[in-house]
């Protein structure tokens, strides 16, 4: 079971696509789960052939493949209620448009489609991202939020999520829904809901980034058994938990990334506190063998410095694979 090591683009989308190229390539990544903004991706040119030619050849030359694309910020648009000026801060200017909030929503909606055309296109076979959600500013559910209300949101996330994956579905691209606070399905329960709501159908499954997880204290090697079904991609990103001291909340306190008195915090991969052998075994168990994506979000370590040694962790404990020789020779009669 080879599985791919590559390097998510989206924290690195400040810099030239061909430049990405080439330190990922100098670092000995595998490839790329490139993200659909910056000059990496324009999901708009998916039938440019030319331009599809040229972002190949740029990976090709530096060594590397692709077998994901990445559209978290247009998905987020696609459910979210308010569309304010946090929408503005992450959106393209064809994609905010006038700003009124239902274009705005319908232009994302768009967008995923191309995501998912673009990645035909390029042979890829999964799109990573987000889904928004209506509900979301339920969570603290005061003042009380109905049933009837949050029945609506699921409803509002399959009405206008269930076309998109119809071009999923044509064009035999899947979905994978990074399970994260702010999104339609954050946690274990959520994410059963959401499933749920379009019917377990196939083109929808699951990002499985522990760290996100970690910090709410779900258990994420027993969610990768859970739903083994549907975890389409893996990334690997850590978490390090900042409680105990009496000061420190889970919720963060609307404080900035690397702050000490933040309750958890983004760290580099192999120093936070997901269980990670454990999750390679799991995996393992599943039988995932698609890409393990590198996402690189440590406000406190040079990013230069840190993405070549999370590639080099994530390949050790990749590296983990069971041992049925082993397990035969010390039961054998020979």
């Amino acid at each position: 079971m080879s599985r791919p090591v590559t390097l998510f683009t989206g924290q690195w989308a400040d810099l030239p696509f061909e430049e990405v190229c080439r330190l990922a390539g100098e670092w000995g990544y595998d490839g790329l789960e490139i993200a659909c903004w910056g000059d990496h991706l324009d999901p708009w040119r998916w039938d440019d052939d030319a331009y599809i030619e040229d972002r190949l050849a740029i990976l090709e030359r530096n060594g590397l493949k692709v077998w994901t694309i990445s559209n978290h910020l247009k998905g987020q648009a696609v459910c979210d209620d308010p569309i304010d000026e946090r929408h503005r801060n992450i959106l393209s200017d064809h994609v905010w448009g006038d700003g009124d909030p239902e274009g705005v929503r319908q232009r994302a909606a768009e967008e995923m489609k191309n995501t998912a055309r673009l990645a035909a296109k390029l042979g890829v076979r999964t799109v990573t991202g987000f889904t928004g959600s209506s509900i979301w500013k339920y969570v603290a559910m005061f003042p009380p939020a109905t049933d009837e209300m949050v029945e609506a949101g699921y409803q509002d996330f399959a009405d206008r999520w269930n076309p998109i994956l119809d071009v999923f579905d044509e064009v035999g691209v899947r979905f994978a829904h990074e399970v994260h606070p702010s999104e339609i399905a954050y946690d274990y329960w959520t994410t059963t809901r959401t499933l749920e709501a379009i019917g377990h159908r196939e083109a929808f499954g699951l990002n499985w980034d522990p760290s996100h997880m970690v910090w709410q204290d779900l258990d994420p090697v027993a969610f990768l058994w859970d739903f083994q079904d549907r975890i389409y991609h893996v990334h690997c990103k850590d978490t390090k938990k900042r409680l105990g001291n009496g000061r420190n909340g889970r919720l963060s306190s609307h404080l900035p990334w690397a702050d000490p008195r933040r309750g958890w915090d983004f760290i580099s991969t192999g120093h936070g506190d997901v269980p990670w052998e454990d999750a390679f075994r799991m995996l393992n168990a599943i039988g995932y063998d698609g890409p393990l994506s590198v996402e690189w979000e440590d406000a406190g370590m040079d990013r230069l410095v840190g993405a070549p040694e999370a590639l080099e962790f994530v390949r050790r404990l990749s590296s983990y694979r069971p041992s049925d020789a082993a397990f035969d020779s010390a039961f054998s009669t020979r």
